[in-house]
């Protein structure tokens, strides 16, 4: 707890600090409440330089992205800017991180009164879908540079080609089993298809913009009547194609399964939270989304299922090094769910077209 206070002290007075207590159930980063006047005032927070390497561009990015929503709203004259945009100190440093002990952690004012939600339902389907939008509206003129802070990070034709490797290495021995001889067909024949996106980038119809990169429901604060307040968990925002959040949110919130379900029968299509993330997105993204965007979302809502499981193969064939696994084929199992996810949400296409029309 010392070296807590230690680290906060960079940022704010050490003196007023009354406690430091954990906050939330991050996978990522390590995060606390500092408690001020008896009551949450700021976060302290760890990033893990394992994920963000480059933690310079990382907190540039942040930066970047903050500064602008900020002055847009205070253009727009939004009332209470603080509780609707995310908030940095600068350590003693003159950054708005420092390095402790190879460690390093950042600190960033507290939004009292705010709730997150873990349940998606058609509401907050639609809510994630507005918000996020308008997040990517917002950003549409920043001129400031922003990284690719997880390079290829939602690059199809990438992670193909780590599934090539991981095939012609076959490290674990597991391309002899007849579940991965199955499933690796089943990818190669949809490759030229799902990489559609990369296709129409390298011949620039298709451009990047500043995503979020990890829409989720819970990566949104609520006031106390349900009211957004904003979109928070910064760290992966970096330049891709509209189609990382439009598509990365319905492979989570539309499935009616779990991402690793090993009852195949439960794994569905959810039209209803589609359509109420599709109606929200459109909203917050009408002020620039091409007609070429626009027409591949349905493609979108299919490559994420997809690019999960070539993923889940990929390090299934490697002998499970990237994802923490609770059993000895979880990642197969992990990859024939998500291969579910993408038939059904292929065999809803046309549905999806025509509420997109």
């Amino acid at each position: 707890m010392k070296e807590l206070f230690a680290i906060a002290g960079h940022f704010i007075d050490q003196k007023i600090i009354e406690n430091i207590t954990p906050l939330g159930n991050g996978l990522i980063n390590d995060t606390y409440k500092i408690i001020v006047d008896g009551a949450p005032k700021y976060v302290l927070q760890r990033i893990n330089n394992e994920v963000f390497s480059d933690v310079e561009m990382l907190q540039n990015n942040i930066e970047a992205v903050t500064n602008h929503i900020r002055h847009k709203y205070e253009i727009q004259g939004i009332n209470n800017i603080e509780k609707h945009v995310l908030h940095f100190l600068k350590a003693d440093t003159g950054k708005t991180y420092i390095l402790e002990n190879e460690k390093y952690w950042r600190v960033m004012d507290f939004i009292d009164d705010s709730f997150t939600y873990e349940d998606v339902t058609p509401e907050y389907a639609y809510y994630a879908g507005r918000s996020f939008g308008d997040f990517e509206s917002l950003l549409t003129d920043l001129e400031s540079p922003i990284g690719e802070i997880i390079p290829d990070f939602h690059n199809i034709e990438f992670r193909l080609q780590q599934l090539n490797d991981a095939i012609t290495n076959d490290k674990a021995g597991r391309m002899k089993e007849p579940e991965v001889q199955e499933y690796v067909a089943k990818i190669k024949a949809k490759s030229q298809q799902m990489c559609l996106g990369e296709k129409l980038y390298h011949e620039g119809k298709l451009p990047k913009r500043i995503c979020h990169c990890d829409t989720k429901v819970n990566n949104m604060l609520f006031d106390k009547d349900g009211n957004v307040l904003c979109v928070i968990d910064l760290d992966t925002v970096m330049p891709s194609f509209i189609f990382s959040d439009f598509g990365d949110f319905l492979r989570s919130a539309a499935n009616t399964g779990a991402e690793d379900d090993p009852n195949l029968d439960n794994i569905h299509f959810n039209m209803e939270i589609f359509k109420a993330f599709t109606k929200g997105y459109l909203e917050g993204t009408k002020s620039f989304l091409l007609p070429i965007e626009k027409e591949n979302l349905p493609y979108a809502a299919t490559l994420f299922p997809y690019m999960q499981a070539v993923r889940f193969l990929t390090d299934y064939i490697n002998g499970d090094i990237y994802y923490k696994t609770n059993y000895a084929n979880h990642n197969i199992v992990r990859t024939k769910a998500q291969w579910r996810l993408f038939e059904e949400t292929e065999a809803h296409l046309e549905e999806v077209k025509e509420v997109l029309a």
